[in-house]
């Protein structure tokens, strides 16, 4: 049965399934919904995400499920003997897996959420963005990523020395931040993250996500 993905392969949330879906080698399917003309609040996409957000998934008849990171750690667990092993290896790398998904989630990717709503959204809504938010959300990237720096000093990935969910979930956020919203220097003034993000960001997974998104 192939996964029905319901997104934008714009949408860094849409974009980290997929990468996951290709590191685990499941097939999907994806299920195009127009951010721009506003088809998640639609009526029949409200059915599968109450929210209107994308993603949202349909696996077989039956199953469905919302929010990105419930969604790889569900494939990554359903398919776990098959593909990327993206779960680690002992009860203490999937602590560590856990613990970086969610300073990825609160720590990290809001930061980059706004600077993308100040810089891309609303600009091309007409309204100016808000220098003082911007200027904010730089500096507390700065603190977050120094914490990454250290962290990437003593193992090659975020929960140990094996690519996981851990990295995978940091891969369209890191994008939208090097890419559209030209702040390539925070990654390439440290070390470790550089390291770290050129090797993740070279996983054939990623390129074949990229490739579809461009």
């Amino acid at each position: 049965m192939v996964v029905k993905v319901y997104g934008s392969v714009k949408s860094a949330c849409t974009q980290r399934v997929m990468a996951c879906l290709f590191e685990k080698e499941v097939e999907f399917e994806l299920v195009h919904i127009d951010l721009e003309a506003g088809e998640h609040k639609w009526a029949e996409f409200l059915t599968r995400q109450p929210f209107g957000q994308v993603p949202a998934v349909e696996d077989g008849d039956y199953f469905r499920l919302f929010e990105s990171r419930a969604i790889i750690r569900y494939y990554t667990t359903k398919y776990a003997s098959q593909g990327t092993n993206l779960l680690g290896n002992t009860l203490e790398q999937q602590a560590l897996i856990d613990q970086w998904l969610d300073v990825e989630a609160h720590n990290y990717n809001d930061l980059i959420y706004n600077l993308v709503l100040q810089c891309i959204v609303f600009p091309k809504m007409g309204k100016p963005g808000d220098l003082a938010t911007v200027n904010d959300c730089e500096h507390k990237l700065e603190r977050v990523l120094d914490v990454y720096e250290q962290r990437l000093s003593q193992s090659k990935y975020l929960a140990g020395n094996s690519f996981t969910l851990a990295d995978l979930s940091h891969l369209p956020g890191t994008r939208y931040l090097t890419h559209e919203l030209g702040l390539e220097r925070l990654v390439k003034e440290r070390k470790n993250v550089k390291a770290w993000w050129e090797d993740i960001s070279n996983r054939t997974a990623w390129k074949k996500v990229v490739k579809l998104a461009s």
